[in-house]
């Protein structure tokens, strides 16, 4: 059974930075491509970032390229979120997410079928 278990969330002033970590167990880590949603109150889930099991493509959103940087180590079976100068727009419960096959990019939340129970972020002006 697929476990992810995310954490580093907390509370911190707009500017300020943060980085997720997500353990994942249960799977060969290193054949699965990875990736970070969000969701904010009231709002849907959305993607943030993925990338690929080798950890040589990655892919963002519009809405934070350039300031969240994905990254994973593969020896740690652990997924990574680096996030730069952080305004309220990121608060939001991050999640991160294992796709549902081996060596097998994705490319909607349908994708990915194991999911962690979610950190918050929580961004204050």
């Amino acid at each position: 059974q697929v476990q992810l278990v995310e954490s580093g969330g907390g509370l911190v002033q707009a500017g300020g930075s943060l980085r997720l970590s997500c353990e994942a167990s249960g799977l060969i880590f290193s054949r699965y491509d990875m990736a970070w949603f969000r969701q904010a109150p009231g709002k849907e889930r959305e993607f943030v970032a993925r990338i690929d099991w080798s950890g040589r493509t990655t892919y963002y959103a519009r809405s934070v390229q350039g300031r969240f940087t994905i990254s994973r180590d593969n020896a740690k079976n652990t997924l990574y979120l680096q996030m730069n100068s952080l305004g309220p727009e990121d608060t939001a419960v991050y999640f991160c997410a294992a796709n549902r096959a081996p060596y097998a990019l994705g490319y909607s939340k349908t994708d990915y079928g194991s999911w962690g129970q979610g950190t918050q972020v929580t961004v204050s002006s």
